[in-house]
Formats: structure tokens, sequence, C-alpha cells
């Protein structure tokens, strides 16, 4: 079936317009963060007047910013490597293994994502202080790998569901145990799955604020989001240097898409096509 020139155009014209009116708020804060605080007020969409870097030297002057970005970087990656490998673990499981109290196990991990976690800041404020892990990224770190649990174990239980079985069979024939066969037959073509799992987690972790600002104090062991609080003043704000913040705090999510954005298409068009 022959698809309308002028129809697909049309489709490209659209497409190009929703990129670009998604694209426009990265570009105004870069180019924000180049521009004085007067030329922000001045000319907020604007090319800057004078290209300076003076906003992300008075950045790393005021704050511990490369503290922030190191906590954020630590949390973040331990946290969706856990994920990761918990829930496929958990997932190949009950995927796998057809035992009577899989709908039961594979529920109670659904329930993790019906209950608001934050419901529950009280006991688990302490929890923690009573496991001695208040004040450290540990306690960050627990807390998202328990949160990105129940939403890993959805989406890679539905893949490994739809994958053929003779491939295990096979394996199982050369002689490999349950774990080798998840690692070296069943990971490989889950990469589609584990890219979604990734980058969806990764993404909430690193722009998390509630937990960062419950469980950590010390100002060196903060995350992006709550050490860029302080940029807030009651009476004024220096909107130049959050602008370089929140530059340099975007960079790693948009070179993460970059690197895994055809496994994250893929996961998400996943059984679209038969």
């Amino acid at each position: 079936m022959k698809t309308n020139p002028a129809l697909r155009a049309s489709h490209y014209v659209i497409a190009s317009l929703f990129a670009l009116l998604s694209l426009y708020p990265i570009v105004l804060m870069l180019l924000s963060s180049f521009k004085t605080n007067i030329d922000i007020f001045k000319n907020p969409i604007g090319l800057p007047k004078a290209w300076s870097m003076t906003a992300y030297k008075k950045l790393l002057d005021q704050l511990p910013y490369f503290d922030y970005f190191w906590n954020s970087l630590t949390v973040s990656v331990v946290a969706v490597a856990l994920i990761l490998l918990f829930g496929s673990l958990a997932s190949f499981y009950i995927a796998r293994y057809p035992f009577r109290w899989n709908p039961a196990l594979f529920f109670f991990f659904l329930l993790g994502m019906m209950i608001p976690v934050k419901l529950g800041i009280v006991p688990l404020f302490m929890l923690m202080k009573n496991l001695g892990l208040m004040n450290t990224v540990t306690s960050l770190i627990l807390m998202y790998t328990a949160i990105g649990i129940p939403m890993s174990v959805l989406i890679l239980t539905g893949f490994f569901r739809t994958l053929p079985k003779e491939l295990e069979e096979a394996g199982r024939i050369d002689g490999c145990s349950d774990l080798r066969l998840l690692l070296s037959i069943v990971t490989p073509l889950m990469r589609p799955a584990l890219g979604t799992v990734m980058i969806m987690n990764f993404i909430t972790v690193w722009n998390d604020f509630f937990f960062p600002l419950i469980f950590i104090q010390d100002e060196v062991k903060k995350t992006i989001p709550v050490g860029m609080l302080t940029l807030f003043s009651e009476y004024s704000t220096d909107w130049s240097v959050l602008f370089a913040g929140l530059t340099l705090s975007s960079l790693p999510m948009i070179v993460l898409f970059a690197l895994s954005s055809r496994q994250f298409m893929d996961g998400m068009t996943a059984g679209a096509v038969k």
C-alpha cells in the first residue's frame, strides 16, 4: 500500500514541530546559562549579547557542585544497577517457573506500584535512623531500589513471557545452569526492555527531590536537586547561575538517552507489530 507523498510530508512537518517544541526549553536553558542576570530579564528568549562563562564560574565558586554531581551519579548508577539485577532475577522466576504462588508473588510486586511510598515516610525515616543509615547515600540507594523494582518486574516479566522457550531448552541441553541461561541467552534478547527500565529509573532517581531532602543533612552529601535549592534566596535569585547548574545536571540524562534511545524505542514499541 503506497502512502500519499503529501500526507507523509505533513506527518514529517508535524513531527518536526513537536521536536522543536520539545527542544525549545533545553535550548533556552542553555542560552540563558551564557547570559548575565540582567540580560535574562531584558531579553529572555534571545541570543546572549556577549557569550560568557561567568555563570559557570560562579556556580562552582558558590556551591560544592561536583560533590552534588558525584552523589547524584553514584546513587543513580548503583540504584539502577540493583533494580536491573533484582528485577531481572524476579521476573525470570515469575515468567518461567509455573509454581502455584507465582500469581500472588507477581501481585505482591505490583502492590509496590499501587501504594504511594511517601505515605510511609515517617516509618521509613525511623527505619533508616534505627539502621544508622541517616545522612548517607546508602539510604537513598535502598529507597530507590525498592521503589524501582515493582515497575521493572512488571515490564520485564511481560518481555520474558514473549521469548520462545525453545532457546532456553536448547541451553539446558548444552548444560547451562539457570543463572548462566539468564546471563548468556536471555539477557542479550532483553536489551530493549532493560534499556527501557534503565532510562525510566535513571531519570526518576536523578531528578528526585523528596527523599534526599528527608534523609540527607550534610551539604557535601546532598544530590543536585536539593543542592541547587540554595541558589534560591528570599529576595533575589541569580538565574544565570541556576540555568548553568541545570545545564550541567541535564548532561548525563541527555548522554544516557542518546546512547540508549534505540533500545528504549524498541522496548516501548515491542509487541506493536506482529
